[in-house]
């Protein structure tokens, strides 16, 4: 068992003044092991070759991403960057668009009683002029080729991999003269490569068995785009690809010409030793010059090397990419891989892993869990890097089609929101930055281009759909998703987040707070509208009209499904109440008064979110009018629970029953929902684990991450659907925020009130290390025995810290102002920047 450190035995003699309530001595309660010998308990682990692009092992520095597969023949790499885009972008039928005014009033005008807008013709051809756009394959994200190491099986048998999460290295075993032989390879946390060297049983560097090495750029590069270049040094042992992506659409190769915003990649091969020569004849039918391996079949071209199997073996694979005019084949790097340049790069990425697993920890009794906890942080860190292009949905693993569904982009009506909110309670801030900068960089300039030009108002309303390319208008602009007025809150929601969690006020003043208001305005203008607001509602409330709930039914006839749903209603009260909020911490109450006071108006006369009875009684729906027993695509009528957090726990218990009826009463379809409805019910109280790890293993694939399944038809889904039809389309980059669910079990601050454990089981142990919470706070405890037995809290900023005391009987705090005694439900304690809390019950 870990010492106590100097923390902790203050606490202990403190405490031995009086006596310490529990089954346990304080010093015996703080058995915590480091996160990072957490994190090595729970390798990935394959047994066998790992052929599949969703067998290989995932590695990753937040930026580069690759994958490691294994054949029986050769060991494959395949390469993404989340910098690396097709970047051709279509932006016809500008003139086409409109305005909202003219369509709304064109939609308008259709009678109700038709079954579908569609059956109107003027409305069908306008959908699919709109859809034009975002029917091209491009922007997507740019596989960025794969290296194949082959060796003779005569000579050596690959046994399995493992994948080392705590120092992101992978193991792959060969058994080699009845010896075990093994390649180590990790992707560089600071550079953009991959590192690799052979070792022998003893863990000396040693020769490999491979015959040679290939470069292949991907297979489905567009065939219109420019070919790549390459080229091989012998002498170096250097084999690169040079790969264009152009700026301006062409449908054919020869319409190409170099345009001053062109990108592209490179990617580099460089051995410790020269390649071979080949024995063979040169073929001349090649252009190139290249030639064919007698026997094998295997021609020996600009992207092969014959290894020297003399020599010990070190490999650097390194992705560069930018502008084209900036990056030449002949100005790679192609530095020669060594024994000391891998040590010391190995020692500094070990490093890097390290300081991130010792942010936050868990060790629970429940293995899945805590399995998942762990391996789902790692692929996030492998995803995300501050200062790269934020991920799209299958973030940076691509190869051929996969990760490259959807364009791969931003889906802002929940995809490219869910993995950063992981970012927040595992303390673990410095990543949402890539998602503050794409809602700034990205989003903002053509959001406010759109609510000017296109609605005619003020602020900024932000897409369904966007790429991180260079965007003039909507990508989808169709009046059905497109209409989708939660999304604007949403998109900036956890920027707001940000700052709770830090209290960084500096943040709030130059980053979030412009952003927050250009949201802000435009839900004023668009609910102060004549059309959300009057006598024709038979009400005084300010009516977020129209909206479509999300994904379900679209631009309805009548607009009879197309106001103020759940998801618009819960996100437009947070982001307003957030609004108000840093007006009074800035001080800007004089500068936005005129706002200040509509929003308030609006507030107090906010619409009631829509219910409908069911056989459970009264339940929240997405929509008004809504049939109760509906198929949801994703949990819409929950999220004035999550992410709305207008509903809670801290409810009344009329709000809550009703909530808590709302969730036993849902059904969702699958595919949107392991990580999403299942937080809204940790939020409740109400999630069961054993449910919850049984879904987790329904979603699992071997490479240990969780991809998107169908759980039900009776919604969009039917008996012929394959239930796992998303699983072949890439990694879901969205499901990296499951640790965020395991957290809310054990933790949850969002009120402003630190909650405990509040859906463990009491028949199961679990601590958690330095979880961030609301207000700044590095939140420890443990639970065993039925109950809470310690509570450890860093103050970062100095906040009050509200605590919904887990003790019944009173607590024994100890802080700088040394030893008191609390009582009641609610603890409430004044706290200095850097001061630890520590709090036990008392007898």
């Amino acid at each position: 068992m870990k010492k106590p450190g100097v923390r902790i035995m203050m606490l202990l003699t403190v405490l031995s003044l009086g006596s310490c309530s529990g089954k346990q001595s304080v010093e015996e309660s703080f058995s915590f092991l480091e996160p990072v010998e957490h994190a090595r308990l729970h390798p990935i682990i394959s047994n066998r070759p790992a052929v599949n692009f969703f067998e290989g092992a995932v590695l990753g520095n937040g930026g580069l991403g690759a994958i490691v597969t294994t054949r029986p023949d050769a060991v494959v790499i395949y390469f993404g960057h989340n910098d690396v885009w097709d970047i051709r972008l279509a932006e016809d039928n500008k003139e086409k668009i409109g305005t909202f005014r003219e369509i709304f009033d064109k939609v308008k005008a259709i009678p109700d009683t038709i079954g579908n807008l569609t059956d109107v013709k003027w409305y069908a051809d306008y959908i699919n002029v709109m859809r034009e756009n975002y029917a091209k394959p491009y922007p997507r994200p740019f596989p960025c080729g794969s290296a194949i190491l082959w060796f003779d099986r005569r000579k050596a048998e690959l046994l399995g991999h493992r994948l080392n999460i705590d120092t992101g290295k992978c193991e792959i075993d060969f058994l080699i003269d009845n010896k075990i032989n093994r390649l180590e390879l990790f992707t560089d946390m600071v550079e953009d490569r991959l590192l690799a060297r052979m070792i022998d049983e003893s863990g000396k560097p040693t020769a490999a068995p491979f015959d040679y090495i290939t470069l292949v750029p991907d297979p489905e590069t567009p065939s219109e785009l420019p070919e790549y270049t390459a080229a091989r040094n012998f002498e170096q042992g250097t084999l690169v690809f040079r790969q264009i992506m152009p700026f301006e659409e062409l449908a054919k190769r020869e319409q190409y010409k170099p345009h001053p915003k062109d990108r592209c990649f490179c990617l580099t091969a460089a051995l410790n030793s020269p390649f071979q020569p080949a024995e063979a004849d040169v073929d001349d039918e090649r252009p190139d010059g290249g030639a064919w391996i007698p026997g094998q079949g295997q021609y020996t071209g600009p992207l092969q090397g014959i290894i020297d199997q003399s020599k010990q073996f070190y490999l650097s694979l390194r992705l560069d990419q930018g502008k084209a005019s900036d990056l030449a084949i002949e100005s790679t790097e192609s530095t020669k891989p060594s024994e000391s340049g891998y040590t010391k790069a190995s020692e500094a990425s070990v490093k890097i892993w390290k300081t991130f697993w010792n942010k936050s920890g868990v060790a629970l009794d429940e293995k899945v869990l805590e399995r998942a906890w762990y391996h789902n942080l790692y692929f996030f860190r492998c995803a995300v890097r501050p200062g790269v292009t934020c991920p799209g949905l299958f973030a940076n693993w691509s190869f051929r089609n996969i990760g490259t569904a959807w364009h791969g982009d931003y889906h802002m009506n929940y995809n490219t929101q869910q993995p950063f909110w992981v970012t927040f309670s595992t303390n673990h801030t410095d990543l949402h930055l890539p998602y503050v900068d794409m809602v700034e960089n990205v989003l903002l300039p053509v959001s406010k281009k759109w609510a000017n030009e296109y609605y005619g108002m003020r602020g900024a309303f932000f897409p369904h759909s966007a790429y991180p390319v260079e965007m003039s208008i909507m990508p989808y602009p169709l009046p059905t998703w497109g209409w989708e007025v939660f999304e604007t809150p949403w998109s900036v929601q956890s920027i707001w987040w940000h700052y709770l969690y830090t209290m960084d006020e500096d943040f709030l003043r130059n980053r979030a707070f412009g952003v927050l208001k250009e949201a802000v305005i435009f839900l004023v203008d668009y609910m102060k509208r004549p059309d959300a607001h009057g006598e024709q509602w038979g009400d005084d409330r300010y009516h977020i009209f129209p909206s479509v709930p999300p994904e379900l039914y679209g631009l309805r006839p009548g607009f009879d499904k197309n106001y103020d749903t759940n998801a618009d209603l819960g996100l437009t009260r947070f982001i307003f109440e957030a609004y108000l909020e840093a007006c009074s911490i800035l001080e800007y109450k004089d500068e936005e008064k005129e706002d200040i006071t509509v929003i308030k108006d609006i507030l107090s006369h906010f619409p009631e979110y829509p219910v409908a009875q069911s056989g459970r009684g009264t339940v929240f729906v997405s929509v008004e009018g809504e049939n109760p027993e509906v198929v949801y695509n994703c949990p819409a009528s929950l999220m004035s629970v999550f992410p709305g957090e207008q509903h809670g726990l801290h409810s009344p218990q009329n709000e809550l029953d009703i909530v808590i009826n709302t969730y036993r009463n849902q059904q969702n379809e699958g595919g949107n929902d392991l990580i999403f409805l299942n937080v809204q019910a940790a939020r409740l109280g109400v999630l069961d684990l054993e449910k919850f790890k049984r879904q987790i293993e329904y979603c699992l694939i071997p490479n240990g991450t969780c991809t998107d399944k169908v759980l039900q038809i009776h919604g969009r889904y039917s008996n012929n659907t394959p239930f796992d039809w998303m699983g072949t389309m890439g990694l879901w980059f969205e499901n990296f925020a499951l640790p965020f669910v395991i957290d809310e079990c054990m933790l949850q601050s969002y009120t402003g009130s630190l909650r405990f454990f509040p859906n463990w089981p009491n028949d199961k142990d679990a601590e958690f290390r330095t979880l961030r919470a609301a207000g700044a706070f590095l939140v420890s405890a443990r639970f065993s025995d039925g109950m809470v037995q310690w509570i450890e809290i860093t103050s970062e900023a100095g906040s009050q810290l509200n605590i919904i005391s887990p003790w019944s009987n009173g607590a024994i705090c100890v802080n700088s102002e040394g030893r008191q005694d609390l009582t009641g439900n609610h603890l409430s304690i004044a706290t200095k920047p850097g001061e630890v809390i520590q709090l036990t019950s008392k007898k």
